[in-house]
């Protein structure tokens, strides 16, 4: 078997991490046929789309007015044995519902640790200082990638596999 298949997490997994994260690398397909990588907060909905807000006039909507296509990256882990990620390509859609792009601001700064206002409370015309020049952006998954190297077996010293072999 594969060791891809050894790291690989299962839906639910990943679920629960993409629900612990707040942080992802974006990738649009640039004009020039280079990516586009940005870092952006996400929000997560039950069906495993990918929300986020952003500036209407932004290199990465220009870029998904063009080609929907994206790549989007979730990833933790300093040493090798915590090494984790979810990569999700998939397609995205531009939306202008301003009670939808306030209520994605709120929520995806909540789950850096921010307050949380009532969207109910906050005026309109704060609403449209908010968000008007912003837009949501929509991620459809269509193929999850991920690893979670804490799955592999733990490495043996020389000296513990001899004493394994004596056992035997």
């Amino acid at each position: 078997m594969p060791r891809k298949d050894d790291i690989a997490m299962t839906k639910d997994e990943i679920r629960d991490y993409l629900a612990e994260g707040h942080t992802m690398t974006f990738v649009t397909n640039g004009a020039k046929g280079f990516p586009h990588a940005v870092a952006m907060f996400y929000a997560l909905d039950d069906d495993l789309t990918i929300r986020f807000a952003t500036y209407a006039s932004s290199q990465k909507v220009k870029n998904l007015e063009r080609d929907p296509k994206v790549t989007l990256l979730v990833e933790t882990g300093t040493a090798y044995s915590e090494l984790r990620g979810v990569m999700i390509q998939g397609r995205a859609r531009i939306e202008n519902d301003l009670e939808e792009i306030v209520g994605t601001m709120i929520e995806t700064n909540a789950r850096t640790g921010s307050p949380i206002p009532d969207i109910e409370q906050i005026p309109q015309d704060v609403k449209v200082r908010m968000a008007g020049k912003r837009v949501l952006v929509r991620v459809e998954p269509l193929r999850f990638v991920s690893w979670d190297h804490g799955k592999l077996p733990s490495s043996k010293t020389p000296a513990a596999l001899s004493r394994s072999a004596s056992r035997a």
